[in-house]
């Protein structure tokens, strides 16, 4: 069978795209249904929910890091054994990178080029919280703007009650002949929560537990099931993109430690497939709890996540950042990314000004600031790092709330910066690589097997 699916996309951020996606994936699998989740843009968060939703792992696909080629493939890939692929857009429909227009006019990373990539319908939300009639100019504006594209119909989100929903939903249909899937009413209960990095991290709590619930419940109480998966569009199968390799191997070539747990999880799943698919086997570890690394592993991959708000449990843990430390030594390569940076660096300042010592690795002093959030698109050069080599180039993103007490020197970066003026960022020293830049390895088809290579030349650990 193949699987159908839509992009569920928003007038703006925060009209409820994630709540009403993930209720959706929750509504449609409570059906029965298998349900391949996606989120466009380089989101670690959003996925979380998507992926408990579903009970499998959401995916990324995000236009301007990732080649098109690519995109069509993994979309493709995971979708092959579902039934209905469910895509969260980012932020408003349009919006994208704004200083880069795709072929067919509209912004790069954009949800609406995600769903021109892929050939799908788009459902639009609207928070309808401050609005009756207007909510159709809104929507008539919206599919207009790109005629082109195919909005499928109108999901109402936060209306007051039943009447409320019908001096919206009549002059939608009326002024734009797009049907109306259902009104959500106000549930502040159920709202996603959000803290100092956007939404919260799925924690596998009860309370996690009864918001998944009461999220399922009202949109299948609410929500025309039937109607949006009449307007899912089926999924085209790719051409290969050349990201995997031709034939499958069978046996690993090396084994990578990835950190793993409540401090350290911002990884993208497709780039974990890719480094599989290309000989590595995965060996997680926790450094808020694991006193050794895992044996016999080549290389380290010390991912994003949350180490500020575990910081005085990870720098408890001594014999975790011993055996660090005793890696580097060792020659054995050491990759962090974010979070990871942090980590290897010599010492987090929290938020409320505490210090916590750490690996010590790399002169990176992270303090965190509270109020000015590093976030954006950057287009990298190499300094040579486990990824690329020295000259080659990337695309990548950062999102962060720390700072560097000392900014990063251009004799000892990881990555030069292009869009920034070719800025400095990260540090190499010695076996050890740690850069603010999140890489998906889909961006390049030589990154996943650089990195696997690496690996298994120096398996020490």
């Amino acid at each position: 069978m193949t699987a159908r699916g839509f992009l569920i996309a928003g007038t703006a951020s925060g009209v409820g795209k994630t709540t009403v996606a993930t209720g959706i994936t929750g509504a449609l699998s409570a059906r029965g249904l298998r349900v391949q989740p996606f989120k466009t843009g380089p989101d670690y968060i959003d996925p979380t929910y998507l992926s408990r939703a579903a009970g499998r792992a959401c995916r990324n696909l995000d236009s301007w890091m990732l080649p098109a080629p690519a995109v069509r493939d993994l979309f493709a890939r995971a979708s092959a054994d579902a039934d209905v692929a469910v895509v969260e857009g980012v932020m408003g429909l349009f919006d994208g990178r704004a200083d880069e227009e795709t072929d067919d006019g509209g912004a790069a990373g954009s949800a609406a080029h995600l769903a021109r990539l892929l050939g799908l319908p788009v459902v639009l939300v609207v928070d309808a919280r401050a609005m009756a009639q207007s909510a159709a100019a809104l929507v008539l504006g919206f599919q207009r703007y790109q005629p082109d594209l195919r909005i499928a119909g109108v999901i109402l989100n936060r209306v007051a009650g039943t009447r409320h929903a019908e001096l919206c939903a009549g002059p939608i249909t009326a002024a734009t002949g797009l049907p109306v899937f259902g009104a959500l009413p106000r549930a502040p209960e159920l709202a996603v929560p959000e803290r100092h990095l956007g939404l919260v991290p799925d924690s596998g709590a009860a309370e996690a537990d009864a918001l998944f619930q009461g999220i399922t419940a009202l949109v299948t109480e609410h929500l025309d099931l039937d109607a949006l998966l009449a307007c899912a569009a089926p999924v085209t199968p790719a051409a290969d993109s050349g990201l995997f390799p031709a034939q499958p191997i069978v046996r690993p070539r090396a084994r990578i430690a990835i950190a793993r747990d409540a401090a350290f999880h911002f990884y993208y799943e497709d780039s974990l497939d890719l480094l599989r698919a290309w000989g590595a086997e995965l060996v997680p570890f926790s450094p808020l709890t694991d006193h050794e690394l895992p044996t016999d592993c080549g290389a380290v991959y010390i991912g994003g996540g949350f180490p500020e708000l575990f910081a005085a449990k990870l720098a408890s843990n001594a014999r975790m950042l011993a055996a660090l430390r005793a890696a580097a030594a060792g020659g054995v390569p050491i990759y962090g990314e974010c979070g990871g940076l942090m980590y290897l660096g010599s010492g987090v300042t929290d938020f409320e000004g505490a210090r916590h010592a750490m690996a010590g690795l790399v002169p990176a002093e992270s303090i965190m600031r509270g109020s000015r959030l590093t976030l954006g698109y950057r287009e990298v050069e190499s300094c040579g790092t486990p990824l690329l080599p020295a000259g080659e180039r990337m695309r990548g993103h950062e999102f962060h709330w720390s700072a560097l007490e000392t900014a990063a020197s251009a004799d000892t970066a990881a990555y030069r910066v292009l869009d920034q003026a070719g800025r400095p960022d990260g540090f190499r020293v010695g076996s050890v690589t740690a850069s603010y830049v999140h890489a998906h390895l889909a961006a390049r088809a030589d990154l996943a097997p650089n990195f696997v290579a690496t690996a298994e030349g120096d398996a020490r650990t």
